[in-house]
C-alpha cells in the first residue's frame, strides 16, 4: 500500500482535567481515508486556557476503540510516551526523531491535569492535532 501523507486527526479540543483517547489506527477517518497503519510524525499542542496545565501523551496497544483508552488504565504510566506543562497560551510540538507507528487497535490518548505547581488545570483546554503519514484501508 502507499502511503499517505495527510493530518491524522482534526484539531481535538480537550477541556482539564480529562483523559481523552482521540486515535485509533484503523478506526479513525483522516482526509484521505481510513487510516491503517499510521506513522506519527508530531503532535501540536496549544494551550487556551488561562492558566498552566500538565499534558500527558500514551500509546496503548490493541485497544477496540479509542473510548476504551478511557475505561481502562487511564493514565497508566507505562504507557505514557510524553509528559510536559503547558503555561497558558503556550505551543509546544511533540516531534520524535522516528515516527510512531500505530498498527491497527493501536490507540493515541492524551490527559490534561493540574501541574505541580502553579496551575489547577481545572478548565484548561488544550488543542491537539496530529500530523503524519498513514495506509489507508
Amino acid at each position: 500500500m502507499a502511503l499517505k501523507k495527510t493530518k491524522l486527526l482534526d484539531v481535538q479540543s480537550v477541556t482539564g482535567i480529562a483523559t481523552v483517547g482521540i486515535f485509533t489506527a484503523g478506526m479513525n477517518s483522516t482526509p484521505v481515508g481510513v487510516a491503517s497503519t499510521s506513522y506519527i510524525k508530531s503532535i501540536v499542542c496549544h494551550n487556551t486556557g488561562l492558566s498552566t496545565c500538565r499534558v500527558g501523551l500514551y500509546l496503548y496497544p490493541n485497544t477496540v476503540s479509542a473510548e476504551r483508552v478511557t475505561q481502562s488504565a487511564v493514565g497508566l504510566t507505562t504507557n505514557r510516551i510524553a509528559l510536559f506543562d503547558l503555561a497558558a497560551n503556550e505551543t509546544t510540538f511533540f516531534e520524535p526523531s522516528y515516527p510512531l507507528v500505530l498498527t491497527p487497535y493501536n490507540a493515541l490518548a492524551v490527559d490534561v491535569t493540574a501541574p505541580e505547581a502553579m496551575g489547577a488545570g481545572i478548565g484548561s483546554m488544550v488543542n491537539f492535532q496530529v500530523n503524519g503519514d498513514c495506509e489507508i484501508l
